[in-house]
């Protein structure tokens, strides 16, 4: 029997190679927005806020961005055959973003993935593009979209969950999950908040992991979320 009874994925540079919302902001957003991303770093602004300057600086139409999206991003080729694994085992799969958002189900279309759950921000386009957040937290407003809330709830109602990421908008997800699958910038933040976790470069990685390991870590789950910023 697998360990995990739901799976938490992120999207830009996971399920998907490439991070599209920084595609997007390199073919079609104003000079600067990486000045946003650094002070996410130095944890002088949140996520929700550095995503929202970030769509602001947007200049192309809904339909010029999509296409650009659709021709230049691609799913990491063991995506789809990790998602039909999880589907014959019953595993619950969610994927869960913190980026623009308004691509992520057309490429999961083209894939024959359309019917895959998405926890992510709505991309507004009505004259200058804006970023709503109906799955971020209540409270708090640090995050556009709350991977911790949603690693919860997954774990609340079906038991053990698994997340998988590659960024700092990965970060209050992996604190919450059971087990961790981290690479790239998580691999450090993991170290950073002392998350345990497994290492992996595709998704046959982790679906080995997952069919060979007989114990998890276990959830960090700080009382209060690191990322917290009250409105």
């Amino acid at each position: 029997m697998l360990p995990v009874r739901a799976l938490v994925i992120d999207f830009d540079g996971t399920a998907c190679l490439q991070d599209v919302s920084e595609l997007l902001l390199e073919a079609f957003g104003e000079p600067g927005g990486e000045a946003y991303d650094e002070a996410v770093d130095r944890g002088e602004m949140g996520l929700r806020e550095a995503a929202r300057h970030q769509a602001a600086m947007l200049r192309g139409s809904r339909e010029a961005m999509l296409a650009y999206a659709l021709e230049h991003a691609e799913l990491d080729p063991t995506f789809p055959p990790f998602v039909r694994w999880a589907e014959e085992r019953g595993l619950p799969l969610e994927l869960v973003s913190d980026g623009f958002a308004f691509y992520i189900r057309p490429i999961l279309e083209r894939a024959g993935l359309g019917h895959v759950p998405v926890v992510t921000n709505e991309m507004v386009f009505d004259g200058r593009p804006a970023l709503r957040h109906p799955n971020g937290h209540p409270e708090c407003v640090g995050c556009g979209t709350c991977k911790m809330l949603a690693v919860q709830r997954l774990r609340a109602s079906h038991g053990p969950v698994a997340f998988v990421g590659e960024g700092q908008s990965d970060r209050y997800g992996a604190l919450y999950a059971d087990v961790v699958y981290a690479k790239d910038s998580l691999v450090r933040i993991c170290e950073g908040d002392g998350v345990p976790y497994r290492s992996w470069a595709t998704f046959d990685d982790v679906r080995r992991d997952l069919e060979t390991s007989a114990e998890l870590p276990g959830p960090v789950a700080p009382a209060r979320c690191p990322g917290w910023r009250s409105p």
